[in-house]
């Protein structure tokens, strides 16, 4: 059984050639295609997560409970310096991880 393929080609009115087209080609592989909002979010939660003892990445993440827990849990750990900076350094790297998993779950909608 032979079968024939008819291949026709759609030439698009859009033209990306410009430097617009060119910058929007380079964002677009840069972000990864979930657009500006999806490629910053993380880092906007990293950025939040630095300022230190307010545990505003979580707030920012909406995860209210969770940064009045560590707000809470950290008192008992400045008597300790060695674990209040594990807390910390753990709380930037779970604010990047949440925001990036919000941004995964909405692009997969």
């Amino acid at each position: 059984m032979a079968s024939d393929y008819v291949v026709q080609v759609v030439e698009d009115d859009v033209d990306d050639t410009g430097p617009l087209g060119v910058v929007r080609v380079i964002w677009y592989e840069i972000s990864g295609g979930i657009g500006p909002w999806g490629a910053l979010r993380p880092l906007i939660a990293i950025i939040l997560a630095l300022i230190p003892f307010f545990f505003i990445g979580q707030h920012f993440n909406r995860q209210h409970r969770k940064a009045a827990s560590w707000f809470a849990v950290q008192f008992p750990l400045i008597l300790t310096i060695v674990l209040w900076p594990v807390l910390y350094f753990w709380s930037i790297g779970d604010a990047w991880w949440v925001s990036s998993g919000i941004v995964a779950r909405t692009e997969s909608r």
